[in-house]
């Protein structure tokens, strides 16, 4: 008779890092709600930069994610309408 042993791995939680992200969007004051939901993660100085005459405003944060979700993350803020672009800074 033999013995047969099956190793599993224990699951693994994901190290949360602190990431800086830039977005640049469109639409003043009105989007920041919709910005601010999307980022759904601990945030950390988060500052906005709107001004009038300007078209394109930043919104830069630090956040504490996983680094699994940090791709996802950024691909939710750019899929809003009002967003040019978001990214690592």
């Amino acid at each position: 008779m033999s013995l047969t042993t099956f190793q599993v791995p224990a699951p693994r939680t994901s190290m949360l890092v602190r990431r800086r992200i830039a977005t640049y969007f469109v639409g003043g004051v009105d989007q920041i709600p919709g910005l601010v939901d999307s980022l759904g993660c601990l945030v950390h100085d988060l500052s906005l930069d709107v001004r009038d005459g300007v078209r394109e405003s930043t919104m830069t944060c630090a956040v504490l994610i996983a680094e699994d979700e940090v791709e996802p993350l950024l691909d939710r803020l750019r899929g809003l309408d009002a967003v040019m672009s978001s990214e690592l800074v």
